[in-house]
């Protein structure tokens, strides 16, 4: 019975090929993005999920509040490890600080290895914790000792490719040229996807010989680093509002009188271990893969649910309507004995044909999609997940839900017509099913509308945000970062000067980062005047003399500072305005109080944008290179050009990096970032938005214009002869398209008011994320409703126009 049910279903579905075709591509369009798109969710959810007792590992994170916004920080205070380890809440506590030396040297090998990643000074709580697998060493006295080093199978194949676990145990690495280091064992790395992607944990003890001396021994309240890193293992009967009022009473304890003047405040809290992958406020561990992002899979995964349902509604309009050219085989065999069940049983067998037949094309389909949609797959997801068992199990399920969804109404449909009826040709369309279809066809391009909108108002946002005048030179500059670690302002000076003997060259400075780049520098800052006191925060950037030159900001007052070292500021607007002058000449020789001395401002430079438009402008001042000799703040030369021609600027960059390397002769890490390139990374996720919604909008608009044609052919089949009988009577062409058409585009309109409000909606509330944005113009909704209905008449159209213009006889010839 099953093979003769699966003849039938083939020969239904290759008799209706034209149907057919449009079911599968519609089926095939929504499986594969929802293949892809559960694949996506599958990966980034399933990080961290294998250690023992996961859910009650946290890492202890630190918030900020002021009155000037809120800050997060991923570190804790090196004392606060300290005053919890007698707390009987957390069953583990393990404390760690991420360094990342200059160099390490093998030198049995001859080898050096220039700033690796992932090294962390720790001790053997850590190791409690997190489960590693020991493959040599000793798992006992775990980092107890100074000078030692536990190193992965992967890093200890870097440092020591010829040798094997065992024989790397005893073996000596220097770091940073004077520290000397035994290896003590060698872990697996983890297997399975983690964030916890450390390679090199050297003992806790052996910090006390680094530059972090002194940070070890005083460990300051008032000091966080995001370095210093503290995890914890909870109790399995810990009271989370008990650990939570014991961090509260711990920073109200230690709060500093700075903090209390100014109204800031500190907060300790525990993040679960699953939420490190997820939350940007924190970040994780391995930036170049990218923070995953549940608010992007939340709108991918709306997107693959859309269009899903789009090839649902599809199959379940083409079907219904086609239900009246299957009524004599359903009368047939109802007349033979069939029962219902069995007939709904084959109906939703040919459904689970062409459901299945989408699958196998959707699986081929999805590993281009892998390609094509590289900006949103996240680093190490690949085509062979589709072989894990959980992902077969979840696709057979999801072809059963399709299967359902798509195929049972229809059954239904066929399944209830009544034999006598049909076999005495006495059968009528019902009018609900109709306006079912009708009704089907509204939400569909109700959905296509809305990407249309959405998609045209988002890039006009994106070419705002991208356009919009930053207020400083964005084209045609670069900067120029020295050596990781590198801090002679002597070798960045002969740099310069090299620089100035090339001819295409304008300006050059030396500095700390461009006027708008992704480091913060802040500080309080507090100016008196008389009984009053007004205190902000106060961003820094650092530069020369020619700062303001190259990067063209206007000075609207006094003059920029004397030279490096000198300690005077040049204040923006926004600062000038916080402490209450009228303008800019006010702010002249004022005395504004920084860490307890009073700094002179000297001058006053136009307001500008130092993030993305969706922020606003923050008080700021251009500062030399305080610190010296200390530590010098000047990490970049920052270059302005004179030809802007990309022939031109191709030359001058060339030799920009040949007078690098003759300064630099020792190192290869040659960087160069244009200043444009910047301003675009601050927008790299609302592109990634544009694009899927371009993608979505194609997609929707080719499902829903799939099924609006097949509705159509339908309608035109079964009006042929009442076209011809018009054509005989006098009908023009014209007439005879508007007839047919008239119905589906009054569908298309009401979709269109529909589709307005719910886009205005949510291009509203997308907006509100930017201080800075462009109006919801009218015209945007006008050109996307006008495009809409044109494209469905041109659908329409090319099916009605071939019907008008058939010979009637043809048509009246049975008649």
């Amino acid at each position: 019975m099953i093979k003769n049910y699966i003849k039938i279903a083939w020969r239904n579905i290759m008799k209706q090929k034209v149907f057919s075709l449009i079911n599968v591509i519609g089926l095939t369009i929504g499986l594969s993005a929802s293949f892809v798109i559960g694949l996506m969710i599958f990966y980034d959810t399933t990080f961290d999920n294998f250690h023992n007792d996961g859910d009650r590992i946290y890492r202890v994170v630190t918030n900020f509040g002021s009155p000037d916004g809120d800050d997060y920080n991923s570190g804790v205070t090196l004392a606060l490890e300290d005053a919890i380890k007698e707390d009987l809440n957390f069953e583990i506590i393990s404390g760690f600080y991420i360094e990342r030396p200059a160099i390490v040297e093998n030198k049995d090998n001859n080898s050096e290895f220039k700033w690796p990643n992932f090294v962390v000074y720790t001790d053997k709580n850590y190791f409690e914790i997190f489960d590693y697998n020991f493959l040599a060493g000793d798992e006992v006295e775990v980092l107890s000792k100074p000078n030692t080093v536990i190193l992965t199978e992967k890093r200890a194949a870097d440092y020591f490719p010829e040798l094997k676990p065992a024989e790397v145990i005893g073996k000596t690495l220097v770091y940073n040229d004077s520290l000397q280091i035994t290896v003590t064992g060698i872990v697996e790395n983890f297997k399975q996807r983690t964030d916890v992607v450390f390679e090199e944990f050297i003992s806790r003890p052996t910090l006390l010989q680094t530059r972090l001396r002194q940070d070890v021994l005083n460990k300051n309240w008032n000091n966080t680093n995001s370095a210093s890193q503290l995890f914890v293992k909870v109790s399995e009967s810990a009271n989370f509002e008990t650990i939570q009022k014991r961090f509260d009473e711990l920073t109200l304890e230690h709060r500093s009188e700075d903090a209390k003047k100014y109204n800031n405040t500190r907060t300790f809290e525990l993040q679960p271990l699953s939420d490190i992958h997820f939350n940007e406020n924190y970040g994780i561990y391995d930036w170049s893969k990218g923070q995953a992002s549940k608010s992007l899979l939340t709108n991918l995964a709306l997107v693959a649910l859309f269009l899903l349902v789009l090839g649902c509604i599809n199959f379940i309009n083409l079907n219904t309507a086609q239900a009246s050219q299957r009524a004599k085989e359903i009368g047939i065999r109802k007349t033979l004995g069939s029962s219902r069940k069995q007939l709904i049983g084959q109906f939703m067998g040919e459904t689970f044909l062409l459901v299945f037949l989408s699958a196998i094309l959707s699986l081929l389909l999805s590993k281009w999609l892998i390609s094509v949609f590289s900006d949103f797959i996240p680093e190490g997801l690949e085509f062979e997940l589709f072989k894990s068992p959980i992902i077969i199990l979840g696709i057979i399920i999801l072809l059963l839900i399709v299967t359902i969804l798509s195929g049972f109404y229809p059954a239904l449909v066929l399944s209830k017509f009544n034999a006598v009826s049909v076999l005495q040709n006495r059968l009528s369309v019902g009018e609900n099913k109709v306006k079912l279809r009708k009704y089907l066809t509204v939400f569909q391009f109700t959905i296509a509308q809305v990407f249309i909108i959405a998609t045209l108002l988002v890039g006009k946002q994106i070419n705002f945000l991208l356009s919009k005048d930053m207020g400083f030179k964005t084209n045609a500059i670069v900067s120029v970062y020295s050596p990781r670690g590198e801090r002679e302002v002597s070798k960045k000076k002969i740099y310069a000067e090299k620089l100035r003997g090339i001819p295409e060259i304008k300006g050059i400075s030396i500095g700390g980062n461009p006027p708008a780049s992704f480091s913060t520098s802040t500080t309080n800052a507090s100016y008196v005047d008389g009984d009053k006191e007004v205190t902000s925060e106060l961003q820094f950037i650092h530069g020369d003399t020619n700062y303001l030159d190259v990067f063209e900001l206007n000075l609207l007052a006094g003059r920029v500072h004397r030279n490096d070292t000198v300690r005077e500021l040049v204040i923006n607007e926004t600062f000038g305005r916080i402490l209450g002058f009228q303008s800019p000449e006010e702010a002249i020789g004022k005395n504004v109080v920084l860490s307890g001395e009073n700094i002179p401002v000297v001058g006053v430079m136009s307001d500008f944008h130092q993030r993305s438009l969706k922020t606003g402008i923050e008080p700021m001042a251009l500062i030399g290179d305080w610190y010296r000799p200390r530590f010098s703040q000047f990490q970049a030369l920052h270059i302005s050009f004179k030809n802007e021609s990309s022939e031109g600027l191709k030359r001058t960059l060339t030799k920009i990096e040949n007078a690098y390397k003759t300064v630099y002769t020792e190192v290869d890490d040659y960087q160069l970032i244009f200043m444009d390139e910047t301003i675009q990374q601050f927008y790299s996720r609302e592109e990634k938005v544009s694009k899927l919604l371009n993608w979505a909008t194609g997609l929707s608009i080719l499902i829903s214009s799939l099924g609006l044609l097949g509705l159509v052919i339908y309608t035109t089949n079964r009006r042929v002869k009442e076209i011809g009988v018009r054509k005989v009577l006098g009908a023009s062409l014209l007439q005879i398209n508007t007839l047919l058409c008239k119905e589906f585009l009054i569908l298309v309109a009401i979709a269109f008011v529909v589709a307005v409000p719910i886009a205005w909606y949510g291009i509203s509330s997308w907006l509100q994320d930017f201080t800075y944005k462009t109006g919801i113009s009218f015209w945007v909704f006008l050109i996307s409703g006008s495009a809409m209905i044109l494209f469905a008449l041109i659908v329409i159209s090319a099916k009605t126009l071939h019907a008008a213009n058939t010979n009637p006889v043809n048509s009246l010839r049975s008649e």
